[in-house]
This record gives C-alpha cells, structure tokens and sequence, in this order.
C-alpha cells in the first residue's frame, strides 16, 4: 500500500470520526428547586452577591435569563406546564393537586384529567429520539399518566405514585445524586435526559452552616409586609435557602464531573416558581410568586457563554427549548418557544394564571409586558388573607394578630383584609414592589386598555379553562383529600364545599 493510499484511508477515518462526534447528541439535566426566588448574586442581589458562587458560575458560563416567569405560581400546574409545552389552562391541568386521591389507589375514571388528544410529555418524547429519560424527585402533574412511559427508572411505589398523580418518584426528596439518575442506563453511549428535583425555598436552608446564615437585620422588608418579628424573619428565611440550594448545585455538577457525563451535558436550572415563606409570592400572580431563576450553561453551539439575555421568557418555553437540544422537531401545540433559536425576536408579553390552590378557591390571570404587569382578580370577595394552608405559620398568625389589633398601615390593612380590585396595574419601573395600582388613575388609561386587550385576546385563543366551573366531583376529591386534617374541620372555607359539610 503507497502513502498516498494510507493518506486517503485516515484522512476518511478522521473525517468519520469527526462526523460522529458532530452528531453526537448531548446530554440535558434539569436541575429543579422547588419554591425559589431568584435571590442570587448572578440577578443582582446584594446580600447574596458573594453566597451563591456555584449557581453564579452556572450564569456566567452559559445564557442567563435575567427574566424568566412561571405560569403559574404554584407547583403542580407550574410543572403540568412546563413538563408538556402547553399552559395548563389551555389542558384543563391548572387546578391544584386534581387528577388524584388520597388512598395510594389508581385515579377513578371520574376523577381523571387526561391530556388532549395527541399530546405528549416531554420525557416520552425525548425517550422516541432515543434519550434515556429519569426523574429523581416529584412530579406534582394534575393530570392521568403511566410513570413507566415517562422515564425509564423507579421503583414499584414510584410507578404507584405516578398512577394515583402524587408526588411521582422519591416523592420524600431522597436527594440522591447517585441512584437513578443518568449512571442507571445500560448503555453509556446513550444520550440521556433527567430531572434533579432539589427543596429550594422548602428545606434547602439545612445545608449552611449557622455561621453562613443571613443577618436578618441587614435584610429590607417590602412595603406590603409589616415591619414586624415573623414577617421579617420569613423574608431572611429565603436568603438561607438559596444558599442552601448553591451547596446542592454544587455537588450535582460534582458528581457530573464525577462520572465522566459534565462535558457532554447541558444543565438547565430554574425554579417552579417564587418563594413560599412570603404570603404574596407563591400562589400570587405579583413579580414574587412568578419571577424565577433560569440558566442554561454547556457545550453547545446555541450556547453563548456569558451571555445576558433580558428578553421576557416564561417556563413553558423550556420544553421547546430542550426538545430542540435533543433533535427534536416541535410540535404544533407547544405554546412554548425554543429560547436558543438563533434571531428569535423578543416575546411581547408573558402570562401568568392562579386557579384553586389546595382547599382555596381563587381565580386570577397576568400579563407581564416589557414595563408592567397587569392582574385581573376574578374573586374580589375573597380577600388576600382568606383560609390557605399556610394559616398556621407564624408570619401568618402574626397579620392577623396586627388585623386584629389595628397595628397595619392603611395600605397593608386594604392590600390583606379589603375587598380586592378587580384589575390591578403596576409600572414596575417606578414601582417595583407593586403597591400602587394605577387601574384606576386616568392618566394610564390607555395602558390599562392595552392589557386588557392582551388578556382577553389570550384567553380566547387558547380556551382558557379557568372560565369554565370545576365539577362537584373533583370538588368533593379535593375537600375529601383535606378532611381528615385536624386542622381543617374548623376553617372558613369557601362556600362551594357547603354541600359537603
């Protein structure tokens, strides 16, 4: 054989060689914190700025999104959204903790919501490109699903929690790093997709130290919140647990490095949605409840290290965005968008939707534009403050004892314990903590219109199923799911659980 015949023969084996290694389909993690505001250096908090060095260095390795909004402001409909590329008012999946029972039991026909005709989850969807698919914590979806064709690992029980729609795999937060996750699949070769569930704003505090924890005198109270003991010490809370959660982003990406799977993994980290231990952030459509982080940080061409972007984005683009890392054609009822496209022209608006959180019966929807952000209530009897499962903690005893002893400022005393506006409208500019609402202030007549138009066109688009009346059925599943709590029997409840008391 001459030289130039061997030339040839690598020459072809080096250009196979690189053609595979083109083709080579990356890996994608969600790592998912539960209930967590953004309150990290990276978003420009100061007394976080040096605390979260890890997520910080996800953002600055990758495309951070400096505005990025939930769907909604509570766990199952926020993850019913992102988790099938449609919002879940548009699949009827927006009520809280629906499509399930109490008993550890299969969903009764009656009480099962299935997804329309056609649609897919995204794991079973990365599973047909050939992707090795697991979740290591909740699912949290309101809808009828097989766990098994969704991801590949679990136990029995896992499977068990997916058929009755609880929490799904390892529904107790095992926080495991090394137990199935991406080291579960047989082959190594195979490209794989995963979700990493972290506690956030729901337990992540417990890895500081005592020393590591914020002073709560260095923190600023929002207007809406007395200066009082417990509402202080529930807004420094947050603080911890995002420190928390840098100490847990940490060892993930350690144990990525690990096992060999970093470099050819993209990670996505973000929340669900805001805080919990703030009464008007989660279960509230304000900036609190809605505004999360996310990052998207690999080696990827559509990656842009360091890059900023201030565009608004809402989470239920992430499922475009991740089906197109994969290969993935997207479907025509994604109502997301693919973030990573190369010229994609900014989003005019985002939306937003609360519906019956638990127990409590709420319906509200929000527009977020470039500069405001407009809320429509559709309960106006039913104040801020109204029965919520959250009535037992401190911060929450302690407004009411303030109600009760006349010590809130008139604005606080309206915001919680008045007759709530129909429309809200903030220019968050000027106003970032949203306590004037210029609804009704003429000189913003013509925003006022502008958003309603917004709405309203949205929510007839897409057949927003808020609108339409939940069943006695599913009532009755959700009045039945917190009976046998204490507590319970002895609350102002909404009057459409009457009938059953």
């Amino acid at each position: 054989m001459n030289l130039k015949s061997v030339f040839s023969i690598l020459l072809a084996s080096s250009t196979i060689g690189l053609a595979l290694a083109e083709t080579k389909r990356p890996n994608i993690l969600w790592i998912i914190a539960e209930d967590l505001s953004p309150f990290m250096g990276c978003y420009g908090d100061e007394i976080n700025r040096s605390h979260t060095p890890h997520i910080d260095k996800l953002a600055s390795e990758g495309v951070l999104f400096k505005r990025a909004y939930a769907n909604a402001p509570v766990c199952s409909a926020s993850r019913s959204s992102f988790i099938t590329g449609a919002m879940q008012t548009t699949t009827g999946t927006h009520l809280h903790r629906s499509s399930r029972t109490t008993d550890g039991q299969v969903v009764p026909e009656n009480l099962r919501i299935h997804l329309p005709k056609g649609m897919k989850t995204l794991p079973e969807l990365m599973k047909a490109q050939g992707y090795f698919t697991f979740n290591n914590g909740k699912d949290d979806y309101n809808f009828h699903y097989d766990r098994r064709q969704l991801y590949d690992v679990g136990t029995k029980a896992d499977y068990q929690a997916g058929m009755n729609g609880w929490q799904g795999n390892h529904a107790q937060h095992s926080r495991s790093w090394t137990k199935d996750v991406w080291s579960s699949r047989p082959d190594r070769n195979q490209p794989w997709f995963g979700q990493i569930q972290i506690q956030g704003g729901k337990g992540d505090r417990r890895y500081i130290k005592p020393s590591q924890k914020v002073n709560r005198a260095s923190v600023t109270v929002p207007p809406y919140y007395p200066e009082a003991a417990a509402a202080r010490k529930a807004w420094a809370l947050h603080y911890d647990e995002v420190r928390g959660s840098d100490t847990q982003v940490e060892k993930i990406i350690e144990q990525l490095r690990l096992d060999g799977e970093l470099d050819n993994t993209i990670v996505i980290f973000f929340s669900d949605h805001g805080s919990p231990s703030s009464l008007r952030h989660k279960q509230f459509c304000y900036e609190g409840g809605l505004h999360v982080p996310l990052m998207i940080t690999g080696k990827h061409p559509s990656i842009t290290r360091g890059k900023i972007v201030n565009d608004l984005v809402s989470l239920v683009d992430l499922t475009a965005t991740t089906l197109a890392l994969g290969g993935g054609d997207i479907p025509k009822y994604y109502e997301g968008r693919n973030l990573l496209a190369p010229k994609l022209p900014p989003a005019d608006y985002v939306v937003g939707a609360r519906d019956r959180c638990d127990y409590t019966i709420d319906m509200s929807r929000t527009i977020r534009t470039e500069n405001m952000r407009y809320i429509r209530n559709y309960h106006t009897d039913r104040i801020m403050m109204q029965s919520q499962y959250r009535d037992d903690a401190p911060y929450t005893q302690e407004m009411w004892q303030l109600h009760r002893e006349k010590k809130l400022n008139a604005y606080q005393e309206a915001h919680w314990f008045g007759v709530r506006p129909f429309e809200e409208l903030y220019d968050l500019a000027s106003d970032p903590n949203q306590v004037k609402n210029l609804a009704t202030d003429p000189k913003h007549r013509s925003e006022l219109h502008r958003h309603r138009k917004l709405l309203d066109g949205w929510s007839i688009r897409t057949d927003d199923k808020g609108v339409y009346q939940e069943s006695p059925e599913h009532l009755r599943a959700t009045y039945d799911l917190w009976m046998k709590k204490p507590y319970f029997k002895d609350l102002e409840l909404n009057p459409e659980y009457k009938v059953f008391r």
